[in-house]
């Protein structure tokens, strides 16, 4: 009987998805473990080999801890809103959500195909409407709440209407917007219901307010920051540019120091905590104000070094900030708004990030010292951006580096307030054993002395306070998208309104156009019916708007971090139609034990779920507030790319004159193979990569002056004055621009590296080749480049897992996967190196089945095949807990190796090996465990125990020497005396031998290691 893998694994995927074998209970006598993958985007091009990395990990574990006696749940979904669904249905009109149901099923196939135990009853989908119903009563949730400091949580908003009507708002400790009118209880009483409102907004967790954002003007929409690469929207490439807009907003910034808390309570890698920490960006320093000079205005300043104020000569705004416009004089306004519109094209993290730019413009006007009253001029500057702090710095040259160099590239002062430190070359950044200068009352103070005196005199004297900033921003929340989850608002006298719970889902309306309103609206506000009834709690028509029972609704929609930020919590009861998550499902499973994905999601999707879990947690819906015990980042599977190299022909000589080549050699490409492309000589000033090589010109020259026409000739008479044009005066340029060109891969010999021309050129990809001039091998073939980088679609690299699935199966993808290396690094990935894997998978099937089916037998199993056993158990078993897939699969090879060579068909020792391979290789698992006559799944079986005295060596196999030149070896038990060792030895026929009846001068014995006998 062969190893048929195709029929194995179609068999136990049908019995697994009939049988629900993976179904979790929410009531259990067991102990419950939670294993969870970052759900997937569905997209048009499925899965690679790369994106299964982590989930056949999480598999492994899963299927583990089911044999350690857990009740495990391991569900799956989809983070199915998404831009690339709404960029298609731009370009071809298909609603988003049969593109996206189409890609379902595509990954839906694609997973079962690698035999993935997860309980596809829980399955929750982020744009299906019995999902986002509570997305949107989540918003809702957060809407009606407001952080109240003093308890150091979210309440109930109406807690804080009881506050106004008892006291006003003066002795309100909240996280709120800045500058809030103080008011008395009296006079919130007397404000109209659009003035409270107005008031709320300023209060809530979710609020509407004008902000700087990042507007993508080619797709229509808002982009967070992580949504940016190098200054452009990752989808697409387009330009970004910054603008202010109307926008829902989360107020994240509420919860940043206990976001910072938590971090030391989860089990999550410290390279990714160090990135949250660093986002968040906890600094404790001051606020200061500083007078503007002929304004009613002032500029405060968040700085962590106060106590260097006197060395301020200069400060710099964020060219968005709002008092640019106001305080700019007329001689500098056309300066000032150049440089503000060409800072708009900048991306926030562009602007972070370029550290080597200096820029700047100075606005004409000036600020007063709140100490000395002398003008400090008023500057922009790109580096400073208006949503981090106030939008404003204080600059004090000698003592940061990019402000010396600002006010050295323009000629400001750098004033010295640090005792004996030379700051003639760069700015001082040290504190430690530093004391001020020229600093008023705080010459000869340190730093932290400094720091409490300036603090006190700011406060004292009213310029300022002491505070603890933060570098975390609030949140937008708003896209100008179609394919979104649509906010549950409606709007009254220009107020947002929630809508009742009982009344969700608000579902997304059929819109004609997927592209925003020619006025610049958002796309649903090309929908026709998008107004609320509130008589009938229904969205009716556009044309019933009376704005006294019927109200246009919100025409944004929500972003794609939305919906993950919540899921973990909906899979633990995803059919529940009365509540997001029911208390007796949550309080069961709490929270996820394992979490697997990305590093990518840092800042994001990971940083907003822990936000929302605090969140829930205050509101007594959650019972933790962290929503992942333990985390871990798979590394990446990188691809290995195919490039082919052209040249083109872009000029030639004539004379010493130069000029266009005629079209039909610009047209025409050299294709040159690798191995002779290395011979040429290269040419790189870093705008055209150039080659150069006497053979290659001939061949090139050869076809330049076959290829020209008497027209072409007549043509060039004329450019050089010339009666006759003599041909062979024609020559190509020296160097020759070339470009690098992906291939795709499968038209590529893996071994080889030979490209396959016919396949090549039948690829509509690559028509534009067919005419190309090829110059081969000597041996007539043509050879690729290979590099490896990030496995990719764009790179042609990608390699399909459902084709690695029919050639060598699901278990063998699953392994080889795991084999690669750690589960944390970045590998690349070789096709042919799965063999291997697959081989063993053979060896491991005949070690079960001979050629007449099963052999097995009840017989005790050897001392060998049992040491063989718990050596395997021992190391698997550690190898699951510390997350080393990749030496276990080695460890599996060698168990194999071992037993087939002891002929092993003892089941007390087979069945255990079954069960230790099944997380990893579940189909023949199940298939041999079948075989063996068990009708349950192997997925219910125990894990077998490890009995370390199967390892204990209970004899010793010792060299015998004689005079130093070892001659037999001896076994003996390990609990033998010297004495005993020496009186067995030498009775033993051998020794006497060797001996000849000689009488040795010693026996040197060392039990447990050697015996040498000396004379």
């Amino acid at each position: 009987m062969q190893y048929n893998h195709q029929e194995i694994e179609k068999k136990w995927q049908q019995f697994w998805a009939n049988n629900q074998t993976f179904k979790a209970s929410n009531t259990s006598d067991k102990p419950k473990y939670y294993v969870l993958d970052m759900f997937p985007y569905p997209s048009g091009a499925g899965l690679h080999v790369g994106h299964p990395l982590g989930y056949i990990a999480s598999d492994i574990y899963a299927r583990y801890k089911r044999h350690k006696g857990f009740n495990v749940l391991h569900p799956q979904g989809y983070d199915s809103f998404g831009l690339p669904a709404e960029q298609y249905a731009i370009q071809t009109g298909q609603h988003p959500a049969i593109t996206t149901e189409t890609n379902i099923k595509t990954y839906r196939r694609q997973l079962d195909n690698i035999g993935f135990s997860f309980d596809w009853s829980r399955e929750v989908r982020t744009s299906s409407p019995e999902y986002y119903k509570w997305t949107q009563w989540i918003f809702t949730q957060l809407f009606n709440s407001w952080y109240n400091k003093d308890t150091d949580k979210a309440e109930d908003v109406s807690t804080l209407i009881l506050k106004f009507e008892a006291e006003g708002n003066a002795n309100i400790n909240a996280v709120s917007d800045e500058d809030i009118d103080v008011f008395s209880a009296d006079e919130w009483k007397s404000f109209s219901s659009e003035k409270q409102q107005e008031i709320l907004l300023q209060y809530r967790l979710t609020f509407l307010s004008d902000t700087e954002v990042n507007w993508c003007p080619a797709l229509g929409t808002v982009l967070a920051n992580d949504e940016i690469v190098n200054g452009v929207s990752e989808r697409g490439g387009h330009e970004v540019i910054r603008k202010k807009m109307t926008q829902w907003s989360m107020r994240i910034s509420a919860y940043a120091q206990r976001l910072l808390d938590g971090l030391q309570n989860i089990d999550w890698p410290q390279p990714l905590k160090d990135s949250q920490t660093n986002w968040i960006g906890r600094s404790q320093g001051a606020m200061v104000s500083f007078d503007v000079d002929g304004y009613d205005a002032k500029i405060d300043v968040f700085t962590t070094r106060p106590d260097t104020i006197f060395g301020v000569s200069f400060m710099t705004l964020a060219p968005e900030h709002d008092l640019v416009a106001k305080i700019t004089t007329a001689e500098q306004k056309k300066a000032v708004d150049t440089y503000i519109e060409a800072t708009a094209k900048r991306s926030e993290r562009d602007r972070m990030a370029d550290v080597k730019t200096i820029s700047g413009v100075f606005t004409g006007a000036y600020a007063l010292h709140p100490f000395t009253g002398k003008q400090v001029p008023i500057w922009i500057g790109d580096y400073v951006l208006a949503s981090y702090g106030t939008g404003a710095v204080m600059a004090v040259p000698c003592g940061d580096q990019r402000d010396y160099d600002f006010a050295n590239h323009f000629g400001l002062q750098i004033p010295n307030i640090f005792a004996n430190v030379d700051i003639s070359e760069k700015a001082n950044d040290a504190k430690d054993g530093i004391k001020l200068a020229n600093s008023d009352f705080l010459d000869g103070l340190n730093y932290k002395k400094g720091m409490k005196t300036v603090i006190y005199e700011l406060e004292k004297r009213g310029f300022g306070y002491g505070k603890i900033n933060y570098r975390l921003r609030d949140a937008v929340f708003s896209r100008q998208r179609y394919w979104g989850e649509p906010f549950p608002v409606y709007y009254k006298n220009g107020m947002p309104q929630m809508i009742d719970a009982k009344h969700l889902p608000i579902v997304l309306p059929e819109v004609e156009k997927y592209l925003p309103t020619e006025d610049g609206k958002p796309p649903l506000g090309n929908a026709e019916v998008w107004a609320w009834d509130c008589e009938n709690a229904k969205v009716v028509s556009n044309d019933l708007i009376n704005n006294e029972t019927v109200f246009p609704l919100e025409l944004n929609t929500m972003p794609g971090w939305a919906g993950s930020s919540w899921y973990f919590n909906r899979y633990m009861d995803s059919t529940n139609d009365g509540e997001f998550v029911s208390k007796e499902a949550v309080d069961y499973w709490k929270e996820v034990d394992l979490y697997i994905g990305g590093s990518e999601h840092a800042t994001g999707h990971l940083l907003y779920a822990r936000f929302w879990q605090k969140f829930l947690f205050d509101k007594g819906l959650l019972p933790v507030d962290e929503f992942a015990k333990k985390l871990i980042n798979q590394g990446m599977i990188l691809g290995t790319s195919a490039f082919l190299y052209r040249i083109t022909p872009s000029s030639f000589i004539y004379k010493g004159a130069s000029t266009s080549l005629p079209e039909c050699v610009r047209e025409k490409s050299f294709i040159v193979s690798y191995d002779k492309f290395k011979e040429f000589e290269l040419f790189d000033d870093g705008i055209f990569p150039s080659v150069k090589n006497d053979k290659l010109m001939k061949i090139i020259t050869h076809f330049v002056k076959e290829s020209l026409t008497q027209e072409d000739l007549n043509l060039y008479k004329k450019l050089f004055d010339l009666d006759e044009i003599d041909v062979n005066l024609v020559e190509i340029s020296d160097y020759l621009p070339y470009n690098k060109l992906n291939v795709d891969i499968k038209h590529i010999d893996e071994k080889t590296n030979v490209l396959n021309n016919e396949s090549f050129l039948s690829d509509y990809k690559y028509s534009d080749y067919i005419n190309a001039i090829w110059i081969n091998e000597d041996d007539n073939t043509f050879k690729v480049s290979r590099e490896v980088e990030k496995m990719s679609k764009s790179k042609y690299n990608v390699v399909n897992p459902d084709d690695i699935c029919e050639e060598y199966g699901a278990d063998a993808l699953r392994l080889f996967e795991m084999f690669l290396g750690p589960l944390e690094q970045t590998k690349p990935w070789k096709t042919s190196g799965i063999s291997g894997v697959y081989s063993f998978l053979k060896k491991l099937w005949k070690l079960y089945v001979g050629e007449n089916g099963i052999t097995i037998s009840d017989d005790e199993p050897t001392k060998d095949e049992l040491k063989t056993l718990h050596k395997t158990i021992k190391k698997v078993e550690e190898d699951i807990e510390n997350f080393s897939f990749n030496t276990s699969v080695s460890t599996f090879m060698i168990a194999v190796n071992e037993l087939t060579a002891l002929k092993c068909n003892k089941r007390a020792i087979l069945e255990p090996l079954l069960t230790l391979i099944s997380p990893y290789a579940p189909h023949i698992s199940e298939e041999l465990w079948s075989k063996l006559g068990h009708a349950e799944s192997i997925s219910t079986v125990n894990f077998p125990k490890f009995e370390a005295s199967h390892l204990v060596e209970s004899s010793k196999n010792y060299p015998v020497s004689f005079n130093g030149k070892m001659r037999f070896t001896l076994e003996l038990p390990l609990d033998m005396s010297k004495e005993e060792i020496e009186k067995t030895v030498m009775a033993y026929e051998k020794t006497q031998a060797q001996l000849q009846g000689r009488t040795p001068k010693k026996v040197i014995i060392v039990p447990g290691k050697i015996i040498n006998i000396v004379g």
